[in-house]
C-alpha cells in the first residue's frame, strides 16, 4: 500500500500552527490526535529507511510513532524549529534505540547457542571459547554486562573482515552458523587463511576482555 493511500495529508502551516496552539494551550486531546494523523507520513518515510535492518515495518512504524508522540509533547517553536524537522529527530532516535535493543538482544541469544561439543560430549558457545576461568560469569546480571561489552569489542578492535568471519562462525547474523569452508567460499578466500583470523581476532577479544576484568 502506497504511503498516499496509508495516511492522511499533512497539515499546512497555518493548520499545523492551529493545532499546535490548540494542544499546548488547551491541553487539547483532538488537537493532539490531528497532529499525531497527518504526522503519519513522515513516520513512515522515516521507518522505510531502516527496512534493511530485518524489522519487520510495522513494528518500526509502531516505534517511530511513539518518537512522534513525544516531539508532539515536548515541542516548542519559541527554539525556532520546525515541528517536522523536531519530530523527525524524535522518531529516528526511538526507531535507532529499537533496532539497538533488539540487536543486542538477538546478540546476547547467539553467543549462548551450542557451536559444537568439547572431548567429553559437553556443549560449548562462543563464551567457553572466550573464557579465562572458571568464574568468568557468575550471575545472569554480569552475563549481561558482558555481553554488551564484547560486542562492542567486536565493532571496535576486530578489523572489518576478522568482525566478519566471527559473525559468520558464531551465528551472529541472521545467516546462523557458518564452516570455515562456507566462509572460505563465501569470501572466495583459502580455509586455512579464515582459521588463522579467526584465531588472531579471538586472541584479540581474549585479550580485550582480561584487560579490562569483565
Amino acid at each position: 500500500m502506497t504511503l498516499s493511500k496509508s495516511f492522511l495529508q499533512p497539515l499546512n502551516p497555518e493548520e499545523e500552527s492551529f493545532y499546535l496552539s490548540k494542544y499546548k494551550n488547551e491541553n487539547n486531546k483532538e488537537a493532539k490526535d490531528i497532529l499525531i494523523e497527518r504526522n503519519m507520513r513522515l513516520v513512515a518515510f522515516i521507518a522505510k529507511k531502516y527496512l534493511n535492518f530485518n524489522e519487520e515495518q510495522d513494528d518500526l512504524i509502531s516505534v517511530g510513532t511513539i518518537g512522534l508522540i513525544k516531539a508532539i509533547e515536548t515541542y516548542s517553536s519559541d527554539k525556532g524549529t520546525k515541528l517536522a524537522t523536531y519530530s523527525s529527530r524524535c522518531i529516528e532516535n526511538e526507531i535507532l534505540m529499537y533496532i539497538r535493543s533488539n540487536k543486542k538482544n538477538r546478540y546476547q541469544v547467539s553467543l549462548q547457542d551450542p557451536i559444537g561439543k568439547d572431548p567429553d560430549g559437553n556443549e560449548i558457545n562462543l563464551f567457553d571459547v572466550l573464557g579465562t576461568d572458571s568464574n568468568y560469569v557468575s550471575d545472569k546480571v554480569e552475563l549481561n554486562d558482558n555481553l554488551s561489552k564484547l560486542y562492542a569489542n567486536i565493532n571496535t578492535i576486530l578489523s572489518k573482515r576478522e568482525r566478519k568471519i566471527i559473525e559468520l562462525r558464531y551465528g551472529l547474523t541472521v545467516a546462523g552458523y557458518k564452516t570455515q569452508k562456507e566462509i572460505a567460499d563465501q569470501l572466495k578466500i583459502s580455509r586455512s587463511y579464515v582459521s588463522r583470523i579467526e584465531k588472531k581476532a579471538l586472541n584479540k577479544l581474549k585479550k580485550e576482555i582480561n584487560s579490562n576484568n569483565y
